[in-house]
C-alpha cells in the first residue's frame, strides 16, 4: 500500500505532520479522522510519488523479452509463480519494471490471475501479450506461452532494428532534403518573384511555376499558423485511435495498406493459428479455444470474424466454412484447416500453418523494407526535380523568346 504524507491539526489547534500507509487518499483522511486529526494537506509521500512516476514509464522490449523468458524458465523448473515474480523483481536492473513487477506480485498474491494483473499495466504489457498469457493460463501451458511471447518480442525488436537500420540513411536524406527544399522555397524563390510576375501578366508563366509561387507565398505568410492545425490534428488522431471506434478503424486500415496490409494480416493469422493449435493440443475444447485465441490476433477485425465463426461452430458447423465466408482468411489457410478437420489432426495443421506463414511473412517483410529505401529516395528526387523544373522553365522560355 502507498505511503501518504500529511499535515493536520489537533483539537487543540496544534499543527502536526507525518506519514501513514493507506489504500487510497480517502482512506488516509478517514484514518486521520479516527485519531481526531483534521487534515490540512495530504498527498503521496515523496518516495511513493517517485515510485508512481517510475511505474508510468515504458519498459524496453529487450527487458520485457528477458522477463518473459526467465519467468517461463522458472515456472518450467517448478518454481511457484509468486516466488518467480519475487526473484525477477529483485534481479531486474530496470527500476520501472521492478516496481511494476512488485504490483503484479501483490495482485497475484491477493488472488488475481496473472493475465489480469498484467492487464492493469497497459503501458508496459501489450494487449497481445496479455491475451497470450490468458490463453496459457486457461490451457495449462503458461510456461510455453511465456517463452513464445519472449521469442515474439525478440523477433519484433530485431525486425524493428533492421527496419530502422535500413531506413536510417534514406530518412536522413529525406529530412535534410525536405529542410533544404523548404528553405529554397521560402527564401530563394521570392528572389525570382519580379521576373515571374512579369511573365504571369503576359500569361506566359508555366503552371508548375505558378504552383511553386503559391506554395512559397503561403509558407512565408502562414507558416506559423499551420503549426496549430497540424499539432491539433496529430493530437486528435492519437486520442481517437485510443478509443474503441478508432482502434477498429485503425485495424481495418492496417489490413488494407498496399504492400504492408498482407504482412499485418499474415502475422495476425499466424499468431491465431499457433495459439489455437496449442490450446487444442493441450485438450482445451474448440469453442473456449476460439474465444481465447481470437484475442491473440491483435486485430479487432480478425477477432470479430473469428468470433462469428465460433458462433457458427456452436450451431454444429465446421471451422473452415465460416472462416471462408468471412473473407478475412486466405484460401490456402482455409483449405488446410478443412483438411485438418477431416483428418482429425486440426491442432497439428494449425501449428504447421503458423510456422509456414511466419517464415513467408518475414521474408516478405524484408523485401518490403528493401523496396522502401529506393522509394523514399525517389520521392526526394521528385521533389528536387519539380523545384528545378519550376524555376528553370520560365528562364528557358524567356531565352527562347529573346533568341
Amino acid at each position: 500500500m502507498p505511503d501518504f504524507q500529511y499535515t493536520a491539526r489537533e483539537l487543540s489547534g496544534r499543527e502536526v505532520s507525518g506519514v501513514l500507509t493507506a489504500v487510497s487518499e480517502q482512506e488516509a483522511v478517514t484514518n486521520l479522522a479516527t485519531k481526531a486529526l483534521f487534515p490540512i494537506k495530504i498527498g503521496l509521500a515523496k518516495t511513493e510519488a517517485a515510485k508512481q512516476k517510475q511505474v508510468g514509464k515504458r519498459v524496453g522490449a529487450a527487458h520485457l523479452a528477458t522477463f518473459f523468458a526467465q519467468l517461463g524458465d522458472l515456472l518450467h523448473s517448478g518454481v511457484p509463480l509468486l516466488r518467480s515474480l519475487e526473484i525477477l523483481e529483485r534481479q531486474t536492473n530496470k527500476p520501472a519494471l521492478a516496481l511494476v513487477l512488485q504490483q503484479v506480485r501483490e495482485d497475484v498474491a491477493e488472488g488475481t490471475r496473472l493475465a489480469e494483473a498484467l492487464r492493469s499495466h497497459p503501458r508496459v504489457f501489450g494487449e497481445l501479450a496479455v491475451s497470450m498469457v490468458r490463453a496459457g493460463e486457461e490451457g495449462g501451458f503458461l510456461e510455453d506461452v511465456l517463452k513464445r511471447i519472449a521469442q515474439f518480442t525478440e523477433q519484433q525488436e530485431d525486425l524493428k532494428g533492421r527496419v530502422v537500420g535500413a531506413l536510417a540513411y534514406p530518412l536522413f536524406l529525406m529530412i535534410v532534403g525536405g529542410i533544404v527544399v523548404t528553405g529554397l522555397i521560402m527564401f530563394m524563390v521570392p528572389q525570382f518573384a519580379p521576373i515571374f510576375e512579369r511573365l504571369q501578366e503576359k500569361g506566359e508563366l508555366p503552371f508548375a511555376t505558378q504552383l511553386l509561387m503559391a506554395v512559397s507565398t503561403g509558407l512565408q505568410k502562414y507558416w506559423f499558423w499551420t503549426l496549430f492545425p497540424v499539432a491539433g490534428g496529430i493530437w486528435w488522431i492519437k486520442k481517437y485511435t485510443e478509443s474503441e471506434e478508432g482502434r477498429v478503424i485503425l485495424d481495418r486500415a492496417r489490413l488494407n495498406i498496399p504492400g504492408a496490409g498482407p504482412i499485418f494480416r499474415s502475422l495476425a493469422i499466424s499468431r491465431f493459428c499457433r495459439i489455437l493449435g496449442t490450446l487444442l493440443k493441450n485438450g482445451v475444447p474448440i469453442l473456449p479455444s476460439l474465444r481465447i485465441a481470437k484475442d491473440a490476433t491483435g486485430n479487432r477485425i480478425l477477432s470479430a470474424a473469428i468470433a462469428a465463426a465460433a458462433d457458427n461452430i456452436s450451431a454444429g458447423k465446421s471451422l473452415a466454412k465460416p472462416l471462408s465466408t468471412c473473407g478475412q482468411f486466405p484460401v490456402e489457410v482455409v483449405e488446410m484447416i478443412s483438411v485438418g478437420e477431416e483428418a482429425n489432426n486440426l491442432e497439428q495443421v494449425l501449428l504447421d500453418i503458423a510456422d509456414g506463414m511466419e517464415r513467408r511473412t518475414y521474408r516478405r517483410l524484408e523485401l518490403f523494407v528493401r523496396l522502401l529505401e529506393p522509394l523514399l529516395l525517389l520521392v526526394l528526387a521528385v521533389m528536387v526535380l519539380f523545384l528545378v523544373i519550376a524555376l528553370l522553365m520560365p528562364v528557358f522560355q524567356s531565352a527562347g523568346a529573346l533568341s
